[in-house]
């Protein structure tokens, strides 16, 4: 019996062994919906002082790279997600990370899904922020989060040859 409590101490424990701002609510989040109306994600996003940190776990995609960006219109409507708007770009930057001109705020690297199509994407920017000012995510019209079909070049404008919108989901405040 003690031994049994004791692995379930563990175990308990190893729920609570994360570290840095998962370990706290994030500050914005977003549901991830298929063009059916599926839940294929999460997002969570954490303000991280002139930063944003943004954790997505995915599921359903095609194993490999896809582009991930930020979309300009807090709308999300089936079946092809035209209305989430071009990608986020308050500066009128050209798209891309590897861009002279780039990148857009919206401008993400890849998210990778393994074999299974399951990813899990951890990466932190400093074009966005979940606070007031032109590079907000939470402003009045809204903003998306979007998973293209295929991965991002990081430097054809307007962007990455990307492909088809697979999942959105509307940025929240939490």
């Amino acid at each position: 019996m003690r031994r049994a409590l004791a692995v379930l101490g563990v175990v308990a424990l190893a729920g609570c062994a994360t570290t840095g701002p998962l370990d706290r609510k994030p500050d914005a989040t977003t549901d991830l919906m298929s063009a059916g109306g599926k839940k294929v994600g999460t997002a969570a996003l954490f303000d991280e002082g002139g930063k944003v940190r943004l954790v997505v776990d995915a599921m359903g995609l095609d194993p490999g790279k896809h582009g991930i960006h930020f979309h300009a219109v807090g709308m999300c409507q089936d079946p092809a997600f035209t209305t989430a708007g071009p990608h986020f770009n308050p500066g009128g930057r050209k798209h891309g990370l590897d861009a002279s001109d780039g990148p857009h705020a919206g401008d993400l690297p890849n998210l990778e899904a393994d074999k299974d199509g399951k990813a899990h994407y951890d990466v932190t920017t400093d074009r966005v922020t979940l606070g007031p000012g032109a590079a907000s995510l939470l402003r009045p019209e809204g903003t998306t989060l979007v998973i293209h079909a295929k991965e991002d070049d990081q430097k054809t404008d307007p962007s990455g040859n990307s492909g088809d919108r697979l999942a959105c989901g509307v940025i929240r405040k939490s």
